[in-house]
């Protein structure tokens, strides 16, 4: 799942920048590891903090390299924000195409959604600065573009489901802000609790405790029982 993440970053990056003419050179790899290098720098630094020369370096590419792909700091910010919020709204579509029961949807999503945070870590943080920091006219651009795609998807998965009679009847919107909620608030606090508690809740061990809980938790509480699996 990791891997198609990936691959899906890249794919959101080429459709946000198109190929210049001489992009025949351009290897997925190295935009990749761009890309990777820049979301945690900007994760950690924000736009204005975050250095070029530093993200080049971790990326194991030259300066000269690094704006050969990307004309500027500005640019590589909208790629990675571009294809990180592309790919999570992929894992969306993804779930709710699936041919199946909409609980099976509900659990692909889930899965989905952890397997993503898994591959971009820095996802949470790098999405607060964005959502804190940006102008309301981004802001609105974003939560347009990217935000509302998966919150009307997993509404209809959810509102489809309670008619099917897979689902308690509840309102499907604020059952979509509860199921985001549970999963988001984890992870984007789980660096601070991690101190609190004194243990790394971001290990894999954990991921899968966390994964688990939620998925038990909507076992019980949306699943009706005649949807469950025995």
């Amino acid at each position: 799942m990791a891997s198609e993440t990936k691959r899906g970053a890249i794919a959101a990056t080429r459709s946000v920048f198109p190929p210049r003419k001489n992009s025949g050179r351009r290897r997925p790899e190295t935009v990749a590891r761009i890309l990777a290098a820049a979301e945690k720098a900007f994760a950690e630094k924000g736009l204005a903090g975050a250095r070029t020369d530093e993200i080049a370096r971790s990326a194991r590419v030259n300066k000269a390299l690094l704006y050969y792909y990307f004309k500027s700091k500005e640019e590589l910010y909208a790629a990675v924000v571009s294809s990180l919020f592309e790919a999570l709204r992929n894992v969306t579509e993804s779930a709710a195409g699936l041919e199946a029961a909409y609980r099976e949807r509900i659990i692909a999503f889930i899965n989905g959604y952890f397997d993503f945070v898994i591959a971009h870590p820095n996802y949470p943080r790098l999405v607060q600065r964005e959502m804190m920091s940006a102008s309301d006219t981004a802001k609105a651009s974003i939560v347009s573009k990217y935000r509302m795609p998966t919150f009307r998807t997993l509404e209809t998965m959810i509102r489809e489901g309670i008619k099917a009679g897979e689902f308690h009847n509840m309102e499907p919107d604020q059952t979509v802000f509860t199921m985001i909620g549970m999963t988001v608030f984890y992870f984007a606090a789980a660096p601070t609790l991690s101190s609190v508690l004194g243990r790394n809740l971001l290990s894999p061990r954990a991921i899968e405790q966390r994964r688990r809980a939620l998925l038990d938790f909507l076992e019980h509480g949306l699943f009706l029982t005649s949807a469950r699996k025995s």
